[in-house]
């Protein structure tokens, strides 16, 4: 006969009478074997410690973006009612912005001299490929490549070109450095922009405590206007805002938006830091870079005319 019992305490009770009036039992099935436990994983290594140099630039950066954020800049949106702009404006602040260097390179050293320039921009595919510091926590890493790819998928919606994350290749190199990497990331720099010039390599490992971010982009060959790979370097000690700041400008600017102007507003692309992501002017701006209209090589004076029509364009044709 079986029994049918709760718990371990009626089984055994039935077991014992059962037993004094001669009937058959049938034995309870073993018990199963417990599982056994996991071999715990073994704990992830931690990242190399900054040095100290990093964490007092760190220190001094939170700072920096604790005193533009009191002062109301850093400004996250893409503009507003405070900030209205005509097609004249927009046309005049792309001119600026697109057809005018903020640098140049003299004597083998980059200096900041603003010059005339021709329309430069990609006429392939644009693969961002993330290059990280070996000192940052793994958290801040998932964060900025999400960061990154988000990005790109916005600046391939506005420009119709393709433009990627990748885990490995790329031709557009997205540098967030301490401040021991950066210096000493001049071999590396050497492999992935084979033949960059000394004084590219200078702006980088040399760059002064104020300048956050820097991007350069190289073109196909020698007096081309078609980009074929860029460099952007971001200092790791960056916080979340003045980090964004930086992505969002520098990759930007590496599609051909090269210059800053004083007068552009609303716009990343002005020093005095009201913005600290793409505007809507930016957006414009980008989709009129990268309009069939225009060509890379045109100087100022031959896309002006071009330039205004698109304006008029995109703001609906005010003036």
């Amino acid at each position: 006969m079986r029994w049918r019992g709760h718990g371990t305490k009626g089984l055994l009770a039935a077991a014992a009478a059962l037993a004094l009036s001669g009937c058959e039992l049938l034995a309870p099935p073993p018990p199963e074997a417990a599982p056994r436990p996991r071999a715990p994983e073994a704990p992830k290594p931690a990242p190399p410690s900054q040095s100290q140099q990093s964490r007092l630039l760190a220190a001094y950066y939170q700072r920096v973006q604790d005193d533009l954020l009191a002062l109301g800049l850093l400004r996250q949106g893409g503009g507003g009612p405070d900030t209205p702009f005509s097609a004249r404006q927009l046309a005049e602040n792309f001119t600026r912005i697109a057809l005018y260097d903020e640098f140049t390179i003299e004597n083998g050293r980059v200096s900041q001299r603003e010059t005339p320039s021709r329309l430069r921009r990609w006429e392939q595919p644009v693969r961002l490929r993330l290059i990280y510091s070996r000192t940052m926590p793994h958290a801040r890493h998932l964060k900025d490549r999400a960061i990154l790819q988000a990005y790109a998928a916005r600046l391939s919606r506005l420009t119709d070109l393709p433009v990627r994350l990748v885990p490995q290749g790329g031709n557009f190199h997205v540098l967030i450095l301490d401040e021991d990497e950066r210096r000493a990331v001049g071999p590396l720099v050497r492999k992935l922009v084979p033949g960059v010039g000394n004084g590219v390599l200078r702006a980088i490992t040399d760059m002064p405590r104020d300048t956050r971010c820097l991007v350069f982009a190289f073109p196909e060959a020698t007096g081309s206007n078609r980009y074929a790979s860029a460099i952007a370097v971001i200092r790791a000690e960056h916080p979340d805002l003045l980090r964004i700041a930086c992505i969002h400008e520098e990759i930007a600017q590496g599609l051909g938006l090269a210059n800053d102007s004083p007068h552009a507003r609303p716009s990343i692309f002005n020093d005095d830091e009201e913005f600290g992501r793409l505007t809507t002017m930016d957006e414009l701006m980008l989709k009129m870079l990268y309009d069939k209209r225009l060509r890379p090589g045109m100087t100022p004076e031959q896309a002006r005319p071009i330039v205004e029509r698109i304006a008029r364009e995109l703001t609906g044709g005010s003036a």
